[in-house]
Formats: C-alpha cells, sequence, structure tokens
C-alpha cells in the first residue's frame, strides 16, 4: 500500500517538473525530510504487507485497531516500536520476537510495587538483589520490605545465559572496563564469576540479551551502587524468554 501510494507521489512530481519554482521548492522539503526520517523511499518499501502470527496481540498492545489485518499505520506504529528497541529485521511485522518483547513489557507492568509476591526470591537473608530472568525484572528487598525497584533488565543471551541461583558480590569496580568486550562497564558489582550489575545504553528490551551480565539503566546501575556493597546477597531465578 505504501509502495502505491510512493508511486502516485512520483508521477505527480513529474507532472509538475515543468515548473521550476515548485520543483525546487519541492526538493528544498524532500531533502530535510528524508534525512529526519533517516531511510527515505527505501524504508518505505521495506514495511511489511504481510499479517504477522502475533498481528492481534501487537496491534492491542500499540493501541491500535485490533482487527488481525496488518495495514500501513499497523507496520508504521509496530515498525517504530521495534527501531526503538532494536529488534530487526525493523520492518513492522508481528512476529515472535517483537510480540515476546511485549509481552515481558506487560509481565513487568503487572509486577508493580510487588514483585516478590510469590515469594521466590528468599526474605530470611536480611539485604538482597533480586533477578526474575522471566519477567527480565530485579529489585532490592530487605526481608520482606521492597527498597528499590523493580526495574527492567537485560539479561543473558541463548548460550550465555545469567546463570541462576544464590550469589553474592564479591567486586566492584564503578568505571569498570572489560577487557573481554572492550566495553565500558559503568558500575559494575560483579556477583558470579564475569557476571555483573552494570548499566548500558542499550534499550532493556533489546534482544537477544547480554552476554551474561545484568544489563540495566544507567540510574538504576547507580542505585544498586549506593545501596548494596561487597558481601550483600543476589538471587537470580527463573529463565529467560528465548533461552
Amino acid at each position: 500500500m505504501e509502495v502505491t501510494g510512493g508511486a502516485r507521489e512520483i508521477r505527480g512530481t513529474r507532472g509538475i517538473r515543468r515548473r521550476a519554482g515548485i520543483v525546487l521548492g519541492l526538493t528544498g522539503l524532500i531533502v530535510p525530510l528524508t534525512a529526519a526520517l533517516g531511510a527515505g523511499t527505501a524504508q518505505a518499501a521495506s514495511c511489511s504487507t504481510s499479517t504477522g502470527p502475533y498481528q492481534k496481540q501487537v496491534e492491542k498492545f500499540l493501541g491500535r485497531p485490533v482487527d488481525g489485518k496488518q495495514s500501513a499505520a499497523d507496520c508504521k506504529a509496530i515498525r517504530a516500536f521495534q527501531a526503538q528497541h532494536g529488534i530487526t529485521p525493523t520492518i513492522g511485522y508481528a512476529g515472535p520476537i517483537t510480540w515476546r518483547t511485549m509481552d515481558t513489557m506487560l509481565a513487568q507492568r503487572a509486577a508493580g510495587k510487588n514483585p516478590n509476591k510469590a515469594g521466590k526470591c528468599p526474605t530470611n537473608k536480611g539485604r538482597i538483589a533480586c533477578v526474575d530472568l522471566t519477567r527480565q525484572l530485579s529489585w532490592i528487598q530487605d526481608g520482606k520490605t521492597l527498597k528499590y525497584g523493580p526495574v527492567p533488565v537485560r539479561t543473558g543471551k541463548d548460550g550465555t545465559e545469567t546463570r541462576t541461583g544464590a550469589k553474592k558480590i564479591y567486586w566492584r569496580s564503578i568505571n569498570h572496563w572489560s577487557t573481554l568486550y572492550n566495553v565500558r562497564m559503568p558500575y559494575s558489582q560483579f556477583f558470579d564469576g564475569g557476571q555483573a550489575f552494570h548499566s548500558t545504553t542499550k534499550s532493556m528490551w533489546n534482544p537477544p540479551g547480554s552476554g551474561g551480565c545484568v544489563n540495566m539503566r544507567s540510574g538504576d546501575a547507580k542505585a544498586y551502587w549506593n545501596l548494596l556493597k561487597n558481601g550483600d546477597d543476589v538471587f537470580v531465578y527463573g529463565r529467560k524468554p528465548g533461552t
């Protein structure tokens, strides 16, 4: 549908090329618009016209009319979501990775301010950092009292999963540089081998995941740094969707 519209635009432009002033005016408008969109006609042409297997769920999540049929407006909304979180290919298709990401977001929202309602993170350890891989959530509690969070996190991808079980923070490095990945890892707090809490600039919902660390937004990683210390408990449980 968008390609057809684009063809009509081209034919319309050809029809007015005889008027140099209008052509110059159009050129002045089209160039900055293309630059602002960052992809122009090629990006429009890449928008999927196919109805995805999770079309209705994705439409509902995005507040679109739920008819289970792909439209140009659906594609635009889906593609914007994919671009925001680094989901590829960014073509507006309502596929399994896009829906999995949205479903995780819904589970995170449902947690509210009682992330340990099921009691899966120990409440007899005093201060402890909990990591729920299934919901991609983390929080700090002291007994049954929530101290910080819950906040979204980005844990290990398939093959480099964040290891589950009871841990303890054993080393902290506020301006850590990873020689393994050749990247900065600010506010690093290591709790299991090379696995640590640390901040990242990536979206927390960027697939497929980390190399095993618990990635956090900068503000959350800084808060964890201020609330935790060496020797504090960490408990990791669940299973990340897609692993």
